[in-house]
């Protein structure tokens, strides 16, 4: 009785199938390592979110204006070695106090677009560069400000730690290490772990991989 040959790769995994998951396994791995650094970032850290009415040129120099007393405004919010938590509750006191500073702004600005300041949750950024220190993609806690419709092109950088209000004279470093950034941490965000801004890129591609799974 003839035995009928089985056709090679026809129950086991071919190469590329094999390369696939591997790339998969490996991606899986790495994308959950970078979520955990990520999620423990944003722990930490309170972003700053200014969104213009349009993106009209004059309306996006309004958000600088704005932008600029709100980040003059906050600069005594502050003060050395405040927890993430005191900095949270204090930008709540402030609220209202930081949305009529906005609203002067754009008064004086000569425009009626109301100003809102709202603290949110689970707010998404993407990688960003800064001067001397970078974030990694992913969800924080922000402070919105939003001007008029909110339509337009937003600002957006961090005020706690306070590494973006120009009260402060200490380097990115020292502010981080008062608001509780382990060495590690500190390292990550200012670049002295090699190759920063391409794993938080990687971490961005994989959150974005992630949501396309998801939603299929």
């Amino acid at each position: 009785m003839l035995k009928r040959k089985k056709k090679a790769g026809s129950h086991t995994l071919k190469r590329w199938e094999l390369a696939l998951l591997l790339g998969v396994a490996v991606a899986a791995l790495a994308g959950g390592a970078l979520g955990a650094e990520q999620s423990a970032l944003a722990d930490k850290v309170i972003r700053l979110h200014v969104i213009a009415n349009s993106d009209d040129p004059a309306d996006q120099a309004l958000k600088l204006q704005v932008r600029d007393r709100i980040l003059s405004e906050a600069g005594d919010l502050f003060d050395q070695g405040l927890t993430r938590e005191e900095a949270e509750a204090a930008i709540t006191a402030r609220l209202g106090d930081l949305a009529a500073a906005g609203a002067e702004t754009v008064g004086e600005a000569g425009y009626d677009y109301p100003v809102t300041a709202s603290l949110e949750e689970d707010v998404w950024f993407p990688t960003k560069e800064y001067e001397d220190f970078a974030l990694p993609a992913g969800e924080y806690t922000a402070l919105r400000i939003v001007i008029g419709e909110g339509g337009g092109q937003n600002w957006w950088c961090v005020v706690f730690p306070p590494l973006c209000l120009g009260s402060v004279t200490e380097t990115t470093a020292e502010t981080a290490a008062s608001a509780g950034f382990s060495e590690d941490e500190i390292s990550l965000i200012t670049g002295e772990n090699e190759g920063y801004v391409v794993k938080f890129k990687a971490m961005e591609l994989w959150n974005r991989f992630c949501a396309w799974v998801e939603n299929r």
